[in-house]
């Protein structure tokens, strides 16, 4: 297979303007092409209004040989031989296993970990504390509208995880030699996702889509020889020396296995404590705090693309940074086009936001986590004596309930002019809420020690510069952005288990991803992991 690269096509993107670029860029007859494949697609938005895509195919032809030779003395390095990155499974190890593995969590680590066990004989039994989908929503719907908050089944915990209530970004920037990445986008195909989600830059899901994949991964976890439980969480763990030996379920019941995957989630405090009541060898981490800022999607469309609104590309997304004189960075991140604000609180009395999309973006504002980050050295100050290594949890705690009583239960709201002078917001301006879940105007900036008030306003004011706009008075703010990552790594060799054998640390929970696709491909590597070393019920 030949792989070409740089190939500018107009919008819109008709596949005859793509196949004549790929024949003369080959120099090459119709009637030579074998077949081909689009493999990437990017929008190069230089010349706004006018876009174009940018895209990689890869290309079949009896005339491969001849053409990279030409390539190669040519020396036009936008041909090339394709390179293989497809996914292997691995060959299953020696050692026997008499118990099934476990896996804690059915976020993207616990269910992609999970699809690869029972793919190859593992027959893995996955818990989770939540409820399946369909469930899980209806109380997350009835939360939103006013009723209770479920501590167990919410926008953090439940089947898919926090990512299941989100714009179900689907890019990552992980380096990806062994075909994981292709994989985890193969496999959401096959369970329903749309196919160009294998070739866009920036792919995405939407809410609405996911809750109906991952039942569909489910359903083929379960055909293949796995199982589930929901309402099924791992509250204790017992041990014979260094190994596992038994897990707890629900304060009740004991379970004997010899393998637990914590696939966890970035929110399971519990279990972040549990696990430090055995010694469990942990380390806190950096993560970051902030604000939900939001602007109306017109404003990004003009900006990113020339127009108030593009057709074909939908609703435009951004990404801004930037490295203030005091050195702390302030980013955007989790950039929802066209979704909303959602309250995403797990503990009572304590209130976290986050944001969503459903798969058409098609919501008047675009919102994204405005965030600083933070070190062991800013929040220990809020922590507890006997926090140790949970001390950042104690920080996410702090502001939370600040920004519970900030708004009464309900999310706060303040314009960015307030929020520079630290005052509570008494009327909207041109942009008013995009949310899920009941809000209030208050003092979003009193929920902040000084030092992260003050970056995000002066954060926001350099972004201005970058986005028309992006400053403007009233863009509207919302807290508390608290769960951007895990406070916390649960540290693991080079066998991925933990300081306690039998016990492997996996995807965001854990500390070792950022997001849906690189939390199951953590997933994949945990379960090849597993595979090496034990032998299946095949």
């Amino acid at each position: 297979m030949i792989r070409i690269s740089q190939l500018k096509i107009p919008l819109p993107f008709q596949e005859e303007h793509l196949l004549r670029q790929i024949l003369q860029t080959l120099k090459i007859r119709r009637e030579e092409l074998i077949s081909w494949k689009l493999v990437r697609r990017s929008v190069d938005a230089r010349k706004k209004p006018r876009l174009f895509y940018v895209c990689t195919v890869d290309v079949h032809t009896a005339q491969e040989t001849k053409i990279l030779n030409r390539a190669k003395k040519t020396g036009n390095q936008n041909i090339i031989k394709a390179p293989d990155t497809s996914y292997r499974l691995p060959s299953c190890g020696s050692e026997k296993l008499a118990l099934r593995p476990v896996i804690a969590g059915s976020g993207p680590a616990g269910l992609f970990c999970a699809w690869i066990l029972a793919k190859s004989g593992y027959q893995p039994l996955v818990l989770e504390r939540g409820d399946q989908a369909e469930i899980r929503k209806q109380k997350v719907d009835a939360f939103w509208a006013g009723g209770p908050l479920d501590i167990r089944s919410n926008v953090q915990f439940g089947e898919g995880g926090a990512g299941t209530f989100s714009d179900g970004k689907l890019n990552t920037s992980v380096k990806d030699p062994a075909g994981r990445n292709r994989k985890v986008l193969e496999l959401f195909v096959e369970a329903g996702a749309p196919p160009q989600i294998l070739w866009d830059q920036k792919p995405h899901l939407g809410t609405d889509q996911l809750i109906t994949i991952i039942t569909t991964l489910r359903r083929q976890i379960e055909e293949m020889g796995g199982e589930f439980r929901f309402g099924s969480q791992v509250t204790d763990l017992e041990t014979e020396g260094e190994r596992l030996s038994r897990i707890e379920i629900n304060h009740s019941t004991w379970m004997d296995t010899r393998i637990l995957v914590a696939a966890i989630g970035h929110s399971a405090r519990d279990t972040f404590a549990m696990l430090k009541k055995h010694n469990i060898v942990m380390e806190p981490k950096s993560f970051a705090v902030g604000v939900r800022i939001e602007h109306p999607q017109s404003m990004i469309n003009r900006s990113q693309y020339g127009v108030p609104r593009q057709q074909e590309l939908g609703a435009a997304s951004y990404k801004v940074t930037c490295q203030l004189p005091s050195g702390r960075g302030v980013y955007s991140f989790c950039m929802c086009p066209g979704g909303y604000v959602v309250n995403a609180s797990s503990e009572k009395n304590l209130l976290a936001v986050n944001g969503m999309s459903y798969h058409s973006r098609a919501g008047k504002n675009a919102n994204s986590a405005m965030i600083v980050t933070v070190s062991l050295e800013d929040y220990l100050p809020y922590a507890s004596l006997d926090a140790g290594v949970l001390a950042g949890v104690d920080f996410q705690r702090y502001l939370e309930k600040r920004a519970f009583e900030a708004g009464g239960g309900r999310i706060p709201v303040q314009t960015y002019q307030d929020f520079c002078r630290k005052k509570e917001t008494t009327a909207f301006g041109q942009v008013s809420p995009c949310m899920k879940g009941a809000f209030s105007m208050a003092n979003v900036a009193e929920i902040f020690p000084d030092v992260i008030w003050k970056s995000l306003v002066e954060g926001i004011a350099v972004c201005g510069r970058k986005i028309e706009g992006f400053d403007r008075p009233d863009a509207l703010l919302s807290g508390v952005e608290s769960r951007t990552s895990s406070p916390v790594r649960i540290l693991r060799d080079e066998s991925f288990q933990s300081s306690l054998l039998g016990l492997y640390p996996c995807g965001e929970g854990a500390g070792y991803a950022g997001g849906i696709t690189s939390a199951a491909m953590d997933g994949l590597k945990v379960a090849e992991a597993i595979c090496k070393k034990y032998m299946n019920f095949l």
